[in-house]
C-alpha cells in the first residue's frame, strides 16, 4: 500500500491495485471562515494542484460532511466518481451533484477490497452532539495490510473495540487535538500515544495537523512526544504531500 497525505485529513491511498481518495477537501487557502478566531481556513495551501490530487481516482470515501473533509458548495472533485459515505449523508452528496453515491451501513465489497464503516465520537457533551455523526473505515484485501482510518474521533471505547476486533497493521489517526468552545473534538498527543499503546504491532500515521485554526497540536509537538516515548519507528507524522510506502 502507498499512502499520500494531501492536506489535513485528505489522503490518496493506493491499495490492492486501486486508488482511493479519502475526505477530499481541496478548498483554496483562506477561502473558509475561521473556527477559532485566529485565521481564515484552510491555513495552508494544497501542496499540489487539485487536478493532480484527483487524477486516476477510482473511489472516494467520505467520513462525514464537515467542510474540512469535503467540498460541497461547489464540489471540487469530479462528481461522476463513485462515493461511499454515511447513510445519512447520501442525500446531501447527491444534492451537491454526485451521481454514484452509496450509503455504507456496515461492510461493502468493492473490487476485491472489503470496506467496513466504523463509528467515532467527534467530541463530548453538547459540542459532540452538535458535531454530529462521524465514521471511520477499515480496509482489508488479500496481500495488503489491514488499514484503519479512524476519522474525526477522540480516543474512546469504540476506537479501542475496532483495534481489538480488526487488529489493523496500519492506523491513520486525526491527531490535531482540534477544539471547539474548549471541547476537544479530535485525538490529541496523549490520545494518539494511547492508540499506539493499544496496538503495539501497528504503524500509526498521524494526520489532520496544522491546516485549520482550531488545531491545538503541531507536528513538532507530536514529534517531540513520540521521540520521548521511543516510538519514532512506529508513529509517523507526514508533511503535506508526503508519501508513505508500507507493505
Amino acid at each position: 500500500m502507498r499512502l499520500q497525505l494531501i492536506r489535513n485529513a485528505t489522503l490518496r491511498l493506493n491499495y490492492a491495485g486501486q486508488t482511493i481518495l479519502i475526505d477530499p477537501s481541496l478548498a483554496e487557502k483562506h477561502s473558509q471562515a475561521s473556527l477559532a478566531g485566529k485565521s481564515p481556513n484552510p491555513t495552508v495551501a494544497l501542496p499540489m494542484p487539485a487536478d493532480e490530487v484527483t487524477r486516476g481516482i477510482d473511489l472516494v470515501l467520505v467520513s462525514h460532511l464537515h467542510a474540512d473533509h469535503i467540498d460541497l458548495k461547489p464540489p471540487r472533485i469530479p462528481t461522476g466518481l463513485p462515493v461511499l459515505g454515511q447513510p445519512n449523508d447520501t442525500d446531501a452528496l447527491r444534492g451537491a451533484g454526485f451521481t454514484t453515491v452509496t450509503g455504507l451501513e456496515g461492510g461493502y465489497e468493492w473490487k476485491g477490497i472489503q470496506i467496513i464503516r466504523t463509528g467515532g465520537e467527534h467530541g463530548t457533551g453538547p459540542v459532540g452532539q452538535a458535531m454530529g455523526q462521524v465514521s471511520g473505515f477499515v480496509l482489508r484485501a488479500p496481500g495488503e495490510p489491514t488499514v484503519y482510518i479512524a476519522g474525526d474521533t477522540i480516543w474512546n471505547d469504540e476506537v479501542q473495540m475496532v483495534l481489538e476486533i480488526h487488529q489493523p497493521a496500519v492506523i491513520v489517526t486525526n491527531s490535531g487535538g482540534g477544539q471547539i468552545q474548549g471541547t476537544v473534538i479530535l485525538m490529541d498527543t496523549r490520545e494518539t500515544l494511547a492508540v499506539a499503546a493499544a496496538a503495539p504491532e501497528a504503524t500509526i500515521i498521524a494526520v489532520h495537523l496544522e491546516a485549520y485554526d482550531h488545531m491545538m497540536v503541531t507536528r513538532q509537538d507530536l514529534r517531540n512526544a513520540v521521540r520521548q516515548a521511543g516510538l519514532e519507528s512506529r508513529v509517523l507524522i507526514p508533511d503535506d504531500g508526503e508519501v508513505i510506502d508500507l507493505t
